[in-house]
């Protein structure tokens, strides 16, 4: 069974699930981890306080996004390559073709406390314009319009009372006022078409940035079934985007990490990363032992903007990258994409009819608003 989430990649505070995964990936972690000879590694602990405080932990990553489903800067970058909108939902959607939704199709949107059962077509305008901007290629809105649309009516956040959030935990809706004359001929050139997997509604996640790979959403949210449709795919148009980098003083990283860390901070291990280099599992290092977290919780802690990350440690004696048991290399950056991907997209999607009315699911952790006047805001 699939776990349905949130379009959105950044969660709002401390995800509701964090402690659940924390908990089963202890389990698994520790089946496997040898904790003597990782703290070894890191050799005596130091007592001077003066000398941890000169510490910076840096980490160094890419993306911006749970990372599964569509990447809205990836869709940008087919379409200024020349993709039609099927052919880009179908990259990111494997396996999937389109189809239509009953005429009529409404939606029940939460604004505020009051639910509003709109037209599902007047939805997607209301969507579309505010999650990309209306000067992108139109291939990119039309698959925007269509992912948006497929997954309005595969969430039901509010079970048997509305279907969607108007705000961040679903998608963004900002209704009549925020529509445009380019989104809303994206909407209108693609009415009531739907992602399909096997006749029926696929749910279709999206976030901001791959980073050039998206992941498998069994990996991205712990605890849902792998999905045929949602499986991590090369992003090369992407590669070079959003890469990021920042610095902390290990004082303040351990403050962030809060009870995570036992005794002071020593560092950060990963022990497990998806089919992209996003952390799966990792261990937070302290003086007195240690502590298996999700990346998950990882990223939230410390309010890194996607799960893709590398940990080093830079102090007086240069920078040194920490413990990384995941056996995945370091990605060496890549400036441009030419000439990765094939000249010429593949086959347009096939279109079909649905068999079967569409499927919901309950909500979980969200995503933060890529209002996106020229890029993503910081939420």
């Amino acid at each position: 069974m699939l776990t349905i989430e949130s379009t959105y990649h950044r969660p709002q505070g401390r995800p509701r699930r964090a402690l659940l995964v924390a908990s089963v990936i202890a389990g698994l972690v520790c089946a496997g981890a040898a904790p003597v000879s990782t703290l070894a590694r890191r050799g005596p602990v130091r007592s001077n306080a003066s000398a941890a405080a000169s510490q910076t932990l840096v980490i160094e990553g890419a993306g911006e996004g749970h990372g599964v489903g569509m990447s809205q800067d990836g869709a940008l970058g087919y379409a200024t390559h020349g993709w039609t909108y099927q052919a880009i939902l179908a990259h990111y959607y494997t396996g999937t073709t389109l189809g239509a939704v009953p005429r009529g199709a409404s939606v029940r949107v939460l604004v505020g406390s009051k639910v509003e059962k709109l037209p599902l077509e007047q939805y997607v305008r209301g969507v579309v314009s505010a999650e990309v901007p209306s000067s992108w290629p139109m291939a990119a809105l039309e698959a925007q319009a269509v992912a948006s649309r497929t997954y309005a009516i595969t969430a039901h956040a509010g079970g048997s009372r509305f279907d969607v959030y108007a705000d961040t935990r679903s998608q963004v809706y900002r209704g009549v006022a925020a529509e445009t004359s380019r989104t809303n001929a994206a909407v209108a050139a693609t009415s009531g078409q739907v992602v399909l997997y096997l006749g029926r509604p696929a749910i279709t996640y999206f976030f901001a940035s791959s980073g050039g790979q998206t992941e498998n959403v069994e990996v991205a949210f712990p605890g849902s079934e792998p999905q045929p449709w949602l499986r991590g795919v090369a992003d090369p148009f992407e590669q070079g985007s959003r890469r990021w980098k920042i610095g902390m003083s290990f004082a303040s990283a351990g403050a962030r990490l809060g009870g995570l860390v036992k005794g002071r901070l020593r560092g950060i291990e990963v022990t497990k990363r998806g089919v992209s280099p996003r952390i799966v599992s990792a261990l937070v290092l302290g003086s007195a032992g240690m502590t298996p977290v999700s990346g998950a919780m990882l990223a939230g802690r410390l309010g890194l903007s996607d799960t893709w990350a590398y940990f080093s440690m830079k102090d007086a004696r240069g920078v040194r990258p920490e413990p990384d048991r995941s056996g995945q290399a370091r990605p060496v950056p890549v400036a441009s994409p030419s000439g990765v991907v094939a000249a010429t997209p593949p086959a347009e999607a096939a279109t079909a009819t649905p068999t079967a009315s569409p499927q919901g699911g309950a909500e979980a952790p969200g995503r933060v608003e890529p209002t996106r006047a020229g890029g993503i805001s910081a939420g």
